[in-house]
């Protein structure tokens, strides 16, 4: 059925990117496998899908213990806590999800300690929604210059998430919002940052998102199935 799930949802990227001439390599496709089991990953890696989408820390290091044979890229795509930054980032490919400075040092401080640069994108919140994470709009130039400052932190674009909606065009004004944001920090012509990627699009507006310039797209219940356990269930359990 993963297999299955995956074939229909890359045939759908596909036909998204046709529709508004972009190259279908241009996107890439991010399992969101929060909440399901490592047997679902197997099937799912199988099947030729590389890249992986977790929001919970301990959930993340659990599954690479139990995933350790296979070349898995993991991304962080969930509300990143300071204090757990140590735990990820000796082998994450990307977090989507850094919001304010003081994360921003923390990563640093962690990757520094490593000797390695750790790849990241700048979440901005672009809905009146309370629930959603993400650095207001207006700050977020401010903050890619701060980082930018930050010897092993490599900026490679925005995340955003769209409203919760039935209709996936509801998300257009957010995802319009962020390719307008990367040009304006594009044309501040900040040194060391290079914005190649937007991270925008999830099972319900994914669509959407690719005809805006998205290319990144994050994707759970499309490929894995409704989820079993409700988010809220999730806890860290970490110092």
């Amino acid at each position: 059925m993963i297999a299955e799930n995956l074939d229909k949802v890359r045939k759908r990227i596909a036909d998204a990117c046709s529709r508004c001439g972009r190259n279908r390599e241009d996107v890439l496709l991010v399992a969101v496998s929060k909440t399901f089991g490592v047997e679902d990953i197997r099937e799912a890696f199988g099947s030729g899908q590389p890249d992986y989408g977790e929001n919970y820390v301990q959930e993340l290091r659990t599954k690479r213990q139990d995933l350790a044979d296979v070349g898995i890229r993991w991304h962080f795509i969930g509300h990143l806590q300071s204090n757990k930054v140590k735990y990820i980032v000796p082998y994450v490919h990307l977090i989507h999800s850094v919001d304010n400075e003081h994360l921003a040092l923390e990563i640093q401080k962690q990757a520094e300690r490593r000797n390695q640069v750790v790849n990241v994108l700048i979440e901005v919140h672009t809905t009146d929604e309370a629930t959603k994470y993400g650095i207001p709009p207006p700050q977020a130039v401010d903050l890619a210059k701060r980082i930018s400052g930050l010897q092993n932190i490599r900026l490679q674009g925005l995340m955003t998430m769209g409203p919760f909606s039935d209709d996936p065009n509801d998300s257009r004004p957010s995802f319009r919002q962020i390719v307008d944001l990367k040009m304006q920090i594009e044309r501040e012509g900040i040194d060391g940052v290079t914005l190649h990627h937007l991270s925008m699009g999830m099972t319900h507006d994914f669509e959407v998102a690719i005809e805006e310039g998205s290319t990144i797209v994050r994707i759970g219940t499309a490929i894995f199935g409704k989820r079993i356990k409700a988010e809220s269930s999730q806890t860290e359990g970490m110092p």
